[in-house]
């Protein structure tokens, strides 16, 4: 059974190859009251095991393992044996990328595996909270269908070129977004008639391989915001770790022509990127224009920033609680009168469709009427 209360301790199983790191985790972790280490496994085979004979409320699970690598226990069991899973993950960028491809898979979070022996008890902290998130975490384990499952094999149309853009849809995600970003961004049609910004909460150097990941799944161009880009029609700019991703007009261009900076401020919310930041520049520029998703996550980074984007007229959903891993941000943006919407996850790339296509209509001077 998961933790009942605040008072229940928090079952941990840890999985890693290396014995240092195994007793690092045992320290880190049983150095919060809330927290217990039942067992440890050495390699993927022994975890599997553990993870069905112990029944653990959370795994703090390594990738590169022997005898069976951590997407491959994380995949057993999802299958067999669902549980939260915490990754333990290196900088590398083979690293990130793994990390992104079990984030996809089911596991609920991760912490970066320190680079040095000397750094190891910097991270117990953000160990410890990620774990106790994760112990409430309601888990989505199933495949995810597309709509474009030929998006990989399929050659995209080339850009046209045009930068100017009339509607912008921000999206904004933490804990369990990439999984919730699989199910949204892959099911936009190729000819979207918006540009798309996403602010994952994630360190540098992992939201390049997110980008990768939905590039690589979506038939939309997407790739990680570098300075100076422009907002263009179907193109989706993830904005980089460690840094606000920040809108403006272009000067001395057409009216519809906007582009990106990166901020390299103050951290929001304990995070950078922050959704908030960019939907204080968002709201103002594209107030109808904009449509606002708030995904999954902790906190209430979003609630602000749709607040006052929806007071200068932008659409703003949030993500149901049924659906959400976390429903924090939701919750947070739905309470503080950000939204009144809450959409259950499946049906989030229909209505971002819908409304694209009848500010298109609006714009083309259409009749249409826009329900949210």
């Amino acid at each position: 059974m998961r933790p009942n209360g605040p008072s229940d301790r928090i079952r941990v199983l840890t999985v890693d190859d290396s014995l240092y790191m195994r007793r690092m985790l045992r320290k880190m972790l049983e150095g919060h009251p809330r927290i217990t280490v039942i067992d440890e496994a050495k390699d993927g085979v022994e975890a599997v095991a553990k993870c069905i004979s112990q029944n653990p409320d959370v795994m703090v699970l390594d990738i590169e393992m022997p005898k069976m690598d951590g997407l491959s226990v994380l995949r057993d069991i999802m299958i067999k044996w669902p549980l939260p899973v915490v990754m333990f993950s290196s900088l590398t960028q083979h690293g990130s990328q793994v990390t992104i491809e079990a984030l996809s898979m089911g596991a609920v979070d991760f912490v970066p595996k320190p680079v040095s022996r000397t750094s190891v008890s910097q991270v117990a902290g953000e160990l410890c909270d990620k774990v106790i998130q994760a112990s409430g975490a309601r888990l989505r384990v199933q495949e995810v269908k597309h709509r474009h499952e030929q998006a990989r094999a399929e050659k995209r149309k080339a850009f046209s070129g045009k930068a100017s853009v009339d509607t912008l849809v921000v999206i904004g995600s933490s804990t369990g977004g990439p999984q919730a970003l699989e199910e949204i961004v892959p099911n936009l049609p190729q000819d979207l008639p918006a540009a798309v910004v996403i602010c994952q909460h994630m360190p540098k150097g992992f939201t390049a391989s997110l980008a990768r990941r939905l590039d690589m799944l979506s038939s939309l161009k997407v790739r990680e915001a570098a300075r100076e880009d422009v907002l263009e029609p179907g193109l989706v700019l993830v904005a980089p770790g460690g840094y606000h991703l920040r809108l403006d007009k272009s000067p001395g261009r057409e009216r519809n022509v906007y582009h990106v900076y990166l901020d390299e401020g103050m951290i929001v919310h304990g995070v950078k990127p922050s959704v908030d930041v960019t939907l204080f520049d968002a709201g103002p520029l594209f107030k109808a224009r904009l449509m606002v998703a708030i995904l999954t996550g902790m906190g209430s980074d979003g609630a602000k920033g749709a607040w006052v984007a929806r007071q200068a007229g932008a659409t703003v959903i949030c993500q149901d609680r049924d659906t959400s891993v976390i429903w924090g941000m939701p919750k947070a943006c739905y309470e503080a009168g950000g939204s009144e919407t809450l959409v259950p996850l499946d049906d989030m790339a229909n209505m971002i469709d819908d409304f694209c296509n009848r500010r298109q209509a609006m714009r083309n001077g259409e009749k249409t009427h826009v329900t949210f």
